[in-house]
């Protein structure tokens, strides 16, 4: 556990090469998930955690941590599972998403594994809308479940998706001449939907993937009906997808003679963490952090 605990925040490295690392965790029984040790900033023992009256049944309590106020979530019972009971014994996931740190109460803690993102697949088709997966992967000849934390995060304080006014009558002006869709690549089906409706408010019909592999070959398929700049207005993609992830897909979108003069925006809740030099690299044209409607907005805007 100490090695764990040590080198959480020192493994971003592998970010940009299609491969990540995941921090391996139990919740009430022997099944494991998985969560990116790129969006973690620290785990430690659970600490002594406050009720707050009338909060979110599924938030165990808030804890003052490094001089941060943090709501600690069980994410076993916001998925509809049991509640983690032994507080004391547990431990928390401290992690950053979508702009926002909060706390993931778990049973256990294992082990840092690295995979490539070839090797993360999206979850079976059986599965199901409710379920609370993003990605699947096998580990030791198990599954391992990678879970769609915006999901968690958006069901228990639900995402506004509406754009300003005003903003939204400048980009509907620029639509007016760039009548050419969007194509959004993201493996959360709640962040699709977000984006799904920010963009179609703005008058853009939307091309829905839901990773850097589908979106690749989408892109291919369209170069084939002629130019891609006549078939498409620009780009944005998530980075963390299974299969192929953002920072890839752009890299391929550059490398490709019929589609590297597309405008592609990196859309991600990497928010505290993103790598400058890396987006340059890629050759992505701009980065937005997870999930501000108007921010959204005004990249499109500048894009168009």
């Amino acid at each position: 556990m100490a090695g764990i605990l040590d080198s959480v925040n020192q493994r971003t490295q592998l970010v940009g090469q299609n491969r990540l690392e995941l921090l391996l965790f139990k919740l009430n029984g022997r099944q494991r998930f998985g969560i990116n040790v790129f969006k973690v900033k620290e785990v430690l023992q659970c600490p002594k955690l406050t009720a707050l009256p009338q909060r979110n049944p599924v938030i165990k309590g808030v804890a003052n941590i490094r001089g941060q106020t943090i709501s600690v979530i069980d994410i076993s019972k916001a998925m509809g599972g049991r509640p983690i009971e032994q507080v004391d014994n547990s431990f928390v996931i401290i992690s950053e998403y979508n702009r926002s740190v909060q706390g993931f109460l778990v049973n256990s803690v294992e082990r840092i594994i690295n995979v490539n993102w070839e090797s993360i697949l999206p979850p079976p088709k059986g599965a199901g809308r409710s379920n609370y997966m993003t990605a699947v992967t096998e580990i030791d000849g198990e599954l391992v479940e990678i879970l769609d934390v915006e999901k968690i995060l958006d069901e228990i304080n639900p995402v506004n998706s509406t754009v300003k006014k005003e903003l939204m009558d400048e980009v509907s002006e620029l639509t007016r001449v760039t009548q050419k869709p969007i194509l959004i690549s993201d493996d959360s089906s709640v962040a699709r939907r977000q984006i799904q409706k920010t963009i179609e408010s703005l008058g853009f019909e939307v091309i829905v993937t839901e990773n850097g592999r589908q979106a690749l070959n989408k892109l291919k398929e369209l170069a084939e009906l002629g130019p891609i700049q006549d078939q498409l207005s620009m780009v944005i993609s998530d980075v963390e997808m299974p299969e192929m992830d953002g920072y890839t897909l752009t890299a391929e979108i550059r490398n490709n003679a019929a589609l590297k003069n597309l405008h592609v925006i990196l859309h991600t809740s990497l928010s505290g963490v993103f790598n400058k030099a890396l987006i340059e690299k890629v050759g992505a044209n701009d980065f937005i952090a997870k999930f501000h409607p108007d921010e959204l907005a005004s990249a499109v805007k500048s894009a168009l």
